[in-house]
């Protein structure tokens, strides 16, 4: 489907795009942006974000994959001339280089089919970022937000709250997006923690560990994890071997990653992060 700016939303690059004055002024009032503040938003489209974030922002930084948008994103703001476009893959993307002046403040309508992995891939930048508003499908904002227990609790929640407090903020109807989607958005703020509640000794044995889990998450963690720890280990550690990967908190896979990293020489089982 095409617009009045005559781009076709392209399908592989899972481009919904917003339109709905009401709520992108409701987004920029939750992201309440400052003209010197560091802004960066990841996939500005057509601009219809772009265009609020840049009154208030005019040093305005946007990455955009696109490279047929970036024309129409230069003729659209050629009257502010302190907008720097950036033609990449956000997947790939340093954000780090961004940093000039203070943390990042990063923002973005993130295309569905590459949310969770731009989710992952930012989280391993959260020390150089202030916040993060994102829109996203509901039920990726469900899985960031869920605590122990939750049907949608999994990897992706406890990677993002063992980095980041999670707020989600409030839902979007497809209507709001040329093409709608067929499924309904939200929006969430993602705030690094100043001092990790949890920190654990080894990042890549905690990743290790929680994508293990959740890889057989209908088994008990007996099973769930046998490659990694032993059912006698686990107990050692009051970790109830009959329950699944969903029952246990952050808290608890931090204490059996930084086991394993502890004992990691002792046992021929070595976490590999594959």
């Amino acid at each position: 489907m095409s617009n009045k700016h005559g781009h076709q939303a392209r399908k592989r690059f899972g481009q919904n795009f917003l339109h709905d004055p009401g709520v992108i002024e409701k987004i920029v009032r939750a992201i309440h942006p400052k003209p010197d503040e560091t802004i960066v938003e990841i996939g500005p489209g057509l601009g219809a974000l772009t265009e609020e974030l840049l009154q208030a922002n005019p040093r305005l930084q946007v990455v955009e994959l696109d490279r047929d948008l970036i024309p129409v994103l230069r003729t659209k703001f050629f009257n502010y001339p302190d907008l720097q476009i950036h033609e990449a893959d956000a997947l790939s993307f340093d954000f780090r280089q961004l940093m000039t002046d203070g943390p990042l403040r990063i923002v973005g309508n993130l295309p569905y089919n590459i949310s969770t992995p731009l989710i992952f891939h930012l989280l391993e930048q959260a020390g150089v970022v202030r916040d993060m508003h994102f829109m996203l499908q509901k039920e990726v904002v469900q899985r960031l937000a869920a605590q122990a227990g939750d049907n949608h609790y999994g990897r992706l929640g406890i990677m993002a709250q063992y980095f980041c407090r999670v707020q989600p903020l409030f839902e979007v109807g497809p209507g709001a997006f040329r093409p709608a989607p067929k499924v309904a958005s939200a929006i969430v703020r993602l705030v690094p923690h100043e001092q990790l509640p949890h920190p654990t000794k080894d990042l890549k044995t905690l990743q290790a560990v929680v994508r293990t889990a959740f890889n057989a998450r209908r088994k008990t963690l007996r099973k769930a994890l046998a490659s990694l720890i032993t059912v006698e280990q686990l107990q050692a550690l009051g970790i109830n071997d009959g329950l699944r990967p969903e029952n246990l908190t952050l808290a608890d896979y931090v204490h059996i990653a930084d086991f394993l990293f502890e004992h990691s020489g002792e046992n021929s089982n070595e976490v590999s992060d594959d």
